[in-house]
């Protein structure tokens, strides 16, 4: 077989091994923020930073959530890492915004953080303060879920099939299962352009 059938032999062997109830839980979970108008934060580092800005875009335009990014104000990321490092930026961000026990923080992280390997450290710091203030936590992570995948509410893990694919599979699998939430009947109250264009 070539890589590109390889690849995409990978991706079917994922979505056939998705835990469905986990994205289930984490579609209740922000139901009720949604509810209880309450915020999503979506946390990333890298591709993951990139798809929380798209997320973001989504969770507002098409479910109506209050939703936000640190990565999407570069002064204020780069002032906070220059000011006090990388491993308190999203931490103290979250602190500025307010963050409570309405509000859910998102994370979207191939490894979820994990502080003995010094990996993304700053997600697991801003996670802890989640805890604290009693957010919700959610994500979709890779490998083993890492920080994350120990302390959410609901964490989708995409299954490693293939120990070279692992950051491009997680990073891949985040868009398709928040494009599933978002377009979810019960999540969605707009209608996605290409959708209502006949």
């Amino acid at each position: 077989m070539s890589y590109v059938d390889n690849y995409l032999a990978e991706a079917m062997t994922i979505t056939e091994q998705i835990n469905r109830d986990d994205i289930e839980k984490m579609i209740e979970i922000i139901l009720d923020i949604r509810r209880n108008n309450g915020r999503l934060f979506f946390l990333g580092v890298g591709g993951g930073a990139g798809n929380a800005s798209h997320a973001v875009n989504d969770f507002r335009k098409i479910a109506g959530i209050e939703s936000y990014s640190p990565c999407d104000n570069v002064s204020e990321l780069t002032a906070r890492t220059n000011d006090d490092g990388w491993e308190s930026v999203f931490v103290e961000w979250l602190k500025g915004s307010h963050l409570n026990n309405k509000d859910a923080v998102f994370v979207l992280s191939v490894g979820g953080g994990n502080r003995e390997k010094n990996v993304s450290v700053n997600l697991v710091r801003a996670l802890e303060y989640a805890k604290k203030t009693e957010a919700k936590i959610i994500g979709i992570v890779g490998r083993d879920g890492g920080y994350t995948g120990k302390v959410a509410d609901a964490c989708v893990i995409v299954p490693t099939v293939n120990a070279a694919t692992v950051t491009a599979h997680s990073e891949a699998f985040q868009a398709v299962i928040w494009h599933l939430i978002v377009s979810d009947p019960r999540m969605r109250i707009a209608e996605m352009k290409w959708e209502s264009v006949k």
